[in-house]
Formats: structure tokens, C-alpha cells, sequence
């Protein structure tokens, strides 16, 4: 965990999208062939023996390390993402944000009762949005869910882990 060399090629922009705010920017990580082998490790590590049957990727910083984790752990990829972006029939979750509402969409039938699922995201700050895909998923009744982050915000005020259950299984590769 807190791998220098993705400490190291890990944007920080200040002032983003707010003042005051320290945006960490896992784009740069991206472009960085060894900072993506280094995180595709890192997370294949935790989860390579947990029988993953569906990684679901949440829109749109979850879904380039996502992919490549359904790949290699021989599982399909599941979008979740903002209204209107998936077609067909969704199942989608209402969550608040700190001035209003939103919504996050997974196709239907995407997932069953027999799959064994590995949520994948950048980010973890308040939590918000994750344990909103994290209500959804469990909607459909997986056998099991683990979720992932690239970066874990430890800094004060912010407690995502807090939203999720004791034994909410959460694994982060960066804790800042």
C-alpha cells in the first residue's frame, strides 16, 4: 500500500473543482504504463482468489482499472453510470449529495444471484456515491460484494468507510 511510485505520478490539483479542495487526479496514473501494471497488481493481489464473477466500474474514473481487472480476473464488466447513459431497462439508486440528489443506473439483469462482485472506483472521501452503487448492487442479490478504491481520503472530516457496515469488505491502494 502507498506504493511511491503511484505517490509519485499522482496529480494533485489545487482548487479543483472548488476552493479548498486538494483534487487528486488518478488520470496521470493512467498515462504511466508502470502505474497502471503496479495497480492491476496491487488489486489482482486482493482479490485474485475471492472467485470475482462481475467487476462493475463506476462512472467513469472506475471504469479504465475496471476493465482491466474483469480481464484478468476472467469476469465480466458492469457499468454503473448517470442516468440516461445506459440503454435499455436500468435499475437505478437515488442517493443525496451535500446540495441535492443524484442517480446511478446498472442495466438490468446485469448481475444474479450467483455472481460474486468486486465494485471498483478512484476515489473514497465521503462515501456517498459508492454506497449508493454498493445499494444498488445488492439490489440484485450477489452471493457476495468487495469493494476498491485506488485512493482511500483519510484527511479530517471525511469518513467513507464510516457509511459502510463493519464488515463491508474495502480495500484501498493509496491512503492520503
Amino acid at each position: 500500500m502507498n506504493n511511491t511510485t503511484l505517490l509519485d505520478n499522482l496529480r494533485v490539483v489545487p482548487d479543483f473543482p472548488i476552493p479548498g479542495i486538494q483534487f487528486q487526479d488518478v488520470t496521470t496514473l493512467f498515462k504511466n504504463a508502470e502505474c497502471i501494471r503496479i495497480m492491476r497488481n496491487e488489486t489482482l493481489d486482493f482479490y485474485k482468489d475471492k472467485g470475482i464473477t462481475k467487476v462493475v466500474g463506476v462512472e467513469s474514473r472506475g471504469f479504465p482499472l475496471g476493465g482491466i481487472l474483469a480481464s484478468e480476473l476472467n469476469a465480466g464488466f458492469v457499468m454503473a453510470r448517470k442516468p440516461g447513459k445506459l440503454p435499455g431497462e436500468v435499475i437505478e439508486q437515488t442517493y443525496d449529495k451535500e446540495y441535492g440528489t443524484d442517480k446511478i443506473c446498472i442495466s438490468a439483469g446485469s448481475i444474479d444471484s450467483e455472481d460474486v462482485v468486486l465494485i471498483h472506483d478512484d476515489l473514497l472521501a465521503t462515501g456517498g456515491s459508492m454506497r449508493a452503487v454498493y445499494d444498488l448492487v445488492r439490489r440484485f442479490n450477489p452471493k457476495k460484494i468487495y469493494i476498491n478504491f485506488i485512493i482511500e481520503l483519510t484527511i479530517e472530516g471525511l469518513h467513507g468507510r464510516d457509511v459502510f457496515d463493519a464488515d463491508t469488505e474495502i480495500t484501498t491502494l493509496l491512503k492520503i
